[in-house]
């Protein structure tokens, strides 16, 4: 649906048509697409240079302002040190499960140490990319993990633009990097790379390219579990456009099986290798996740963050909730606000964790897994305009929230 805003540029998306705007139906003309593709990569890589100069800076100067815990290691590749210099400026981002993504791209999978559940594509990129640079994998995931993330903004903000409005998109990529959990689309983790693929293969859906939504849900797929939300939000999508304009509806559902050959794909790689086709959802054990109901799961985390105020380390439980919340209610109102297409990939990247939750801290790395949902920055987006509340205050607010998870991240407080 379009807003009915004007945009800040003079480009505008097209029109709305009855529920939402078709960019199929009315594409700008080559001239208007220049000047929208221009203004939209100047002021991404503006965005996108402000939050890679703050990481530059948290990672340089966090140790000295925090202390640090105690780095943890993973099998078959150590923890870097935790002490002051330049280098820290990019080997500060070395945390979690991106030494899991490093490991795996140097050394490959092993069946018995769990790391069957980080799925194939973003390791294969970052081989990829240190081989040419002579065999610097941190250095590979880090240009993987930025190229990716700068190249998703510009998509989203194309796809915002045709959807909504040009002013909406500025909002959105804004919303996006100052985000509080953010700084993971810079760390070596494959939420940029999802984002990248999310995002085009929507984009490529709304002008009825079926074959290119195809291929990046499959990488997607491949990418991470939440790849197969793609498949059902890519039918829902091909029904729609049946509905507006008689489109055929076969070529989108063949992009929605395309989208589930890639998790096959992958499944079918351990069933050869170890002969367990779910080793990749049975491995999420080693991370202590059970089955949940997603209310159950909600309720928990909600009572949770309030128990343990007066413990300690009870501030993550409060700080997942903090985050979590608002953008569940923003997702609530992106179901109303979009496509349904969107709605169904949103909802399912909600559910999906919170199906599969952490006993002791129920909402743990949900404001991770909202990174690559971004229908529901659209949500908090046309949220704020609706409300009227002004977007600086928004955007500091988000600030504030990134830096205090930069400092705790880096130094190796359990923020996930």
């Amino acid at each position: 649906m379009s807003t009915g805003a004007g945009t800040d540029s003079g480009v505008r998306g097209p029109e709305p048509a009855g529920d939402a705007a078709d960019p199929v139906e009315a594409a700008p003309p080559a001239a208007g697409w220049r000047e929208l593709a221009a203004g939209a990569f100047r002021f991404c890589l503006l965005a996108f240079v402000g939050l890679r100069l703050a990481m530059l800076l948290i990672g340089v100067v966090s140790v000295a302002l925090f202390p640090s815990l105690a780095p943890v290691g993973v099998s078959g590749w150590r923890a870097g040190p935790v002490d002051l210099g330049w280098q820290h400026a990019f080997a500060a981002w070395e945390r979690f499960d991106a030494l899991w993504f490093l490991r795996i791209a140097d050394g490959g999978y092993r069946f018995e140490d769990g790391s069957a559940a980080f799925f194939p594509l973003y390791p294969l990129a970052i081989r990829g990319v240190s081989f040419v640079l002579g065999g610097a994998p941190l250095a590979a995931a880090t240009l993987v993990s930025n190229a990716a993330f700068l190249a998703a903004l510009f998509v989203t903000y194309v796809l915002t633009t045709a959807e909504l409005s040009e002013r909406t998109a500025r909002t959105t990529v804004v919303l996006l990097c100052v985000f509080p959990a953010s700084h993971f689309f810079l760390m070596p983790y494959s939420e940029s790379l999802f984002l990248l693929l999310a995002v085009t293969a929507f984009w490529a859906a709304r002008r009825g390219r079926w074959a290119g939504a195809g291929g990046a849900g499959a990488l997607a797929a491949l990418t991470r579990s939440l790849g197969v939300a793609l498949a059902p939000a890519l039918v829902v999508e091909a029904l729609h456009q049946r509905a507006e304009r008689g489109a055929r509806v076969w070529p989108g559902v063949a992009a929605a099986a395309a989208t589930g050959l890639g998790l096959v794909a992958y499944l079918a790689y351990w069933a050869v290798r170890a002969g367990d086709w779910f080793a990749p959802i049975t491995r999420q054990a080693n991370w202590e996740r059970t089955l949940s109901f997603p209310l159950v799961t909600l309720w928990n985390g909600t009572v949770d963050a309030f128990r343990y105020l007066d413990d300690p380390n009870g501030g993550y439980w409060l700080l997942d909730w903090v985050i979590v919340v608002p953008m569940l209610a923003a997702s609530v109102y992106a179901v109303v606000r979009l496509r349904p297409s969107y709605g169904v990939y949103l909802w399912a990247g909600l559910l999906l964790p919170l199906t599969f939750a952490f006993e002791g801290r129920p909402l743990m790395s949900m404001p991770r897994f909202l990174l690559p949902l971004f229908p529901a920055f659209w949500g908090l987006a046309l949220g704020l305009e609706r409300l009227r509340v002004p977007r600086a205050v928004a955007y500091v607010a988000g600030a504030v929230g990134l830096g205090i998870l930069c400092l705790l991240t880096v130094n190796w407080y359990y923020i996930f």
